[in-house]
């Protein structure tokens, strides 16, 4: 059983990893295209900062996700036994 929850969990983070790595890819790629256009049909106003920056922090608090409070990791099992016995109280 143990093993079981093992592989669950390190299923669930390959999956988050794959995820953020895909997410990573696409934002490069978009961001890129973004620039060239910029640069191409508008070079005299530079508005490509704006999308790379918010799209940006979406990236960063994705990673966070990812990397620092991962799936399975004791933060989020201790919130989600928290938020259990809440539930519980709450349908008393």
């Amino acid at each position: 059983m143990v093993s079981q929850d093992i592989r669950e969990t390190a299923r669930k983070r390959v999956d988050a990893k794959i995820g953020f790595y895909v997410h990573l890819f696409i934002y490069i790629v978009v961001n890129i295209l973004l620039v060239i256009l910029n640069l191409k049909y508008s070079p005299q106003y530079h508005w490509f900062y704006w999308p790379l920056s918010g799209w940006g922090i979406g990236i960063f608090f994705h990673a966070m996700a990812v990397f620092v409070f991962p799936p399975g990791s004791a933060i989020k099992e201790k919130m989600m036994e928290i938020e259990e016995k809440n539930l519980r109280r709450d349908d008393k």
